[in-house]
Order: structure tokens, then C-alpha cells, then sequence
């Protein structure tokens, strides 16, 4: 058949044969069911061309890579389901260098033998940090898995009631002490935390004093906690490690644009923190990673655990954790990090990006269009119960509904992904790009067509 000749010229023999037979089992199945409502039948019965076309679909589905670009309309900068933070420019073209060909990895230029994966990220660690040492595992959850470990077990780790965490994804702070061989120490209460509490609590059994950001949540109210640098002085009098995860982790000061300080890990460092872990694909705006920096014998410790080698980066992440870590250095993150550009952008900016979308989005009738104030979070664990002031595109959809709207822009190529409140869809501009308004216009067109 000719309809059928023409997908010949664009996808593979087998690749038809397959979507042929699952359609006319599909349309066996409608026939069954007397569903004579489907489009591949007609008043004649089989009618090819409609057939065909239903075929052309689904090899374009198929075909479709279950990882693929998106459009991210939700405001959220660090949308755990939509990959964390972007990449800047610099990390892209890493990528594409390394992961091209060969590459020196584990190369030592001095004696032409095996050298050791981590050394160009673990140099650019301390110049950004201030730390001795440096080491890089595949997620943050490793890193901390691979402290406790290898400075905890089978002692004990203290740590208050209040920053026993769980993050998304069901991964719980108790469940990786426990995975770790330490046995977990909890003191204070989920509000209130002091000094002698830890000191009361540490035994000889004692190794490690842990310190865990809170990440995803922020109480309020009558509280207490205990500040590094005392707990830094408990340690070093009695002989243990004072180890504190910064979970979404920040080297870049967010006071300069205008946010509420969070903690930095230099920070942390110069309290007295021994250890320090953070997320590379959070508000440090790389790829995903687990960096862990502090004191160059705690280090070597972890470098010499045999659980490294199990939770170890690969060299696509290192190349663009590298690239990142570089623009820190050189101070260009304000300018060329995705995730601290998007943080730092003002209102005007935001309500300037608003007007163009909705001139693109005015040729179809079909939508109503207003621009409207908002906020958002920054979303990954970062800057609990901060909230950004942001402008939205907010479209109601007279015919064919929102609810539908939405779901035909999330089947798109690319989708687009935004959200809805009282029954219009919202595109927030804080997440979204100039150079993606273009491909959001032709989205909807080709939903509403």
C-alpha cells in the first residue's frame, strides 16, 4: 500500500512490521468490543489511510526516548523530577569533549601509568572551599554513606532528634546511619537541641558528631540548635569527628542577590566543621555528585575505603563538575551558573520575559491570557520555607479545557511542563528561558491543532 511504502522511507522494515501488528491487534480489539467509534473504521469498514497515520504514531512513540529535553514551567529551579539543576554552557561542552572519545582519566602525564580520577576536582575543591582535601562520590547519599562508614562503624553518631531527615524519594537519614554499620545516637528533641545534650550523650563509644542541613522543611517557633562552632569544640575535646551535611550545599554567598544567607560550605568549614558533604546538581549547579571536603586525614581515610570504589563518579560527571567548579573559581557564577542566574533574576526581568510570551500566545483565540504575580521556591532541599516573588503566564482554555491543555503540552516534543491552580494553567517565569518561548508558542499550537 502506498501509505505504508511511505513510512518505509523513514523508519525501519522491522520497526513497521512490529507497529502493524500491535495496530491491528488494537483494531481487533475495538471490533470485539463493537467500539465502532475509532477512527480506522468508516462507513466502508478498514480504512487505510487512517490506519496508517495510527501506525505513523505509534513508531513516533516508540522511537521516542524515555529521557528526553523538557520545558520546565513550574518555577521550581530544582525540580528533582526534571533532571535538578541545568548545566552551564561551559559543563555542556565538557561533556561533549570527554564523552567523544578517550580521554586522561586515570592517566598520570608524569610517569605515563595510572593516575587517580579525582585530582583536577579535588585541587579546584580546596581553591572554592578553603579545605585541605577534597573527594567526589556519585550522589550526596554516597558521600555520607561513605563518611560514616569509613569514620563511624561500628561506633556510635549522635545527632538531634530534629535533623533526622528524609528527603524525597523516601530516602530517610536514620536508614543510612543504620546501612553505614554506626549505630545511631539521637539527642534533644524535634524543636530544641542544646550543647549538653550532645554531651551528655557522648560516650567512649563515640565517633562521630553529625551535623545534617534541614533541607526540605524549616521549624518555626520556640526552637533551639546547636551551632557548629561549639559543637566543633565538644569534638575536639573529646576526640571525634565533627562531620555536617549540607545536603543541597552552596558555595555561593545568595546574600549578594538579595536572598536570605544560606550557609555556605566555607562556611561551615571556617566554624570548625571536620567534614563536610553536599549535592553537586543542587545549588551548585552541576551535574549529579556527592562532594565531600575537610581535614586531609579524614580524606585519606575515605580515599582508602573499599566502598569508594562502589559508589565512585564517572568521568562524564567529572568533566562537567570540573567545568562548574571553574566558574566558582573565576568568580563567573552569577553570570553563567543556570541555577544562581535564575535565583537572581528580578522582577522587571521576569515581567518583561511574561509580555513576550503572552504577544506569542495572543494569535490563539482558543486561549485567555493574563500575566499575573506569584512565587515559588527554589525547590531541591535549598532555602526551606524561602519563597520568590515571580510573574506567570496564566492561560485559560476555552474549548478544549486545561486539564487536557496540559496533558497535550506534556506529550509534546519537547513537553512542556507547568502547573495549575483554580483552574488555569500557570507558565512561570522564573524557570523559564528567552530562547524557549519560540518552541513554548509552537507547543501550544500544535496541541490546540
Amino acid at each position: 500500500m502506498p501509505a505504508a511504502r511511505a513510512l518505509a522511507a523513514i523508519h525501519a522494515r522491522a520497526a513497521i512490521r512490529r507497529a502493524v501488528r500491535e495496530e491491528l491487534a488494537e483494531l481487533r480489539r475495538r471490533i470485539l468490543d463493537q467500539d465502532f467509534a475509532s477512527n480506522l473504521l468508516d462507513v466502508a469498514g478498514f480504512a487505510p489511510q487512517r490506519f496508517f497515520s495510527a501506525v505513523l504514531s505509534r513508531l513516533e512513540r516508540q522511537n521516542r526516548h524515555a529521557l528526553q529535553p523538557a520545558i520546565n514551567a513550574t518555577g521550581i529551579i530544582i525540580h528533582t523530577n526534571l533532571g535538578r539543576a541545568p548545566l552551564a554552557d561551559v559543563a555542556l561542552r565538557a561533556l561533549a569533549e570527554i564523552g567523544g572519545g578517550y580521554s586522561t582519566l586515570e592517566f598520570d602525564f608524569a610517569s605515563g601509568g595510572r593516575g587517580s580520577r579525582y585530582r583536577a576536582v579535588e585541587e579546584l575543591l580546596c581553591e572554592v572551599t578553603g579545605a585541605e582535601a577534597g573527594l567526589v562520590a556519585n550522589n550526596n547519599a554516597a558521600a555520607v554513606l561513605l563518611a560514616l562508614t569509613a569514620l563511624a562503624a561500628p561506633g556510635e553518631v549522635v545527632i538531634s532528634r530534629g535533623e533526622l531527615v528524609e528527603i524525597g524519594g523516601s530516602f530517610r537519614l536514620p536508614d543510612i546511619i543504620m546501612q553505614s554499620g554506626a549505630r545511631l545516637v539521637e539527642v534533644g528533641t524535634t524543636n530544641k537541641t542544646r550543647l549538653a545534650d550532645y554531651e551528655d550523650a557522648a560516650t567512649a563509644e563515640t565517633r562521630v558528631l553529625l551535623k545534617v542541613h534541614q533541607s526540605n522543611f524549616h521549624i518555626v517557633g520556640f526552637t533551639e540548635a546547636t551551632p557548629v562552632a561549639a559543637l566543633s569544640q565538644l569534638a575536639k575535646a573529646r576526640g571525634l569527628t565533627l562531620f555536617e551535611d549540607l545536603g543541597s550545599g552552596s558555595l555561593f554567598d545568595l546574600r549578594q542577590i538579595g536572598l536570605p544567607g544560606e550557609r555556605t560550605v566555607t562556611d561551615s568549614l571556617r566554624s570548625g566543621a571536620d567534614l563536610v558533604t553536599f549535592s553537586g546538581d543542587k545549588l551548585l549547579g552541576g551535574p549529579q555528585a556527592g562532594l565531600i571536603v575537610g581535614r586531609r586525614d579524614l580524606i585519606a581515610r575515605l580515599r582508602r575505603h573499599p566502598l569508594l570504589r562502589a559508589l565512585r563518579i564517572d568521568k562524564l560527571s567529572l568533566a562537567a563538575l570540573e567545568a562548574t567548579l571553574r566558574l566558582y573559581r573565576d568568580g563567573d557564577a552569577l553570570l553563567k551558573v543556570p541555577v544562581i542566574r535564575m535565583l537572581a533574576q528580578t522582577e522587571a526581568e521576569l515581567n518583561r520575559r511574561a509580555g513576550r510570551l503572552r504577544r506569542r500566545l495572543a494569535m490563539l483565540p482558543e486561549l485567555d491570557l493574563r500575566i499575573e504575580r506569584g512565587t515559588t521556591y527554589a525547590g531541591g532541599g535549598a532555602l526551606p520555607g524561602v519563597s520568590l516573588p515571580t510573574r506567570l503566564v496564566s492561560i485559560g482554555a476555552r474549548d478544549i479545557g486545561v486539564e487536557s491543555l496540559a496533558a497535550k503540552l506534556r506529550d509534546g516534543r519537547p513537553p512542556v511542563i507547568g502547573r495549575i491552580a483554580q483552574n488555569r494553567l500557570l507558565l512561570d517565569m522564573r524557570t523559564l528561558a528567552d530562547h524557549e518561548l519560540a518552541a513554548v508558542a509552537a507547543a501550544f499550537r500544535g496541541a490546540l491543532t
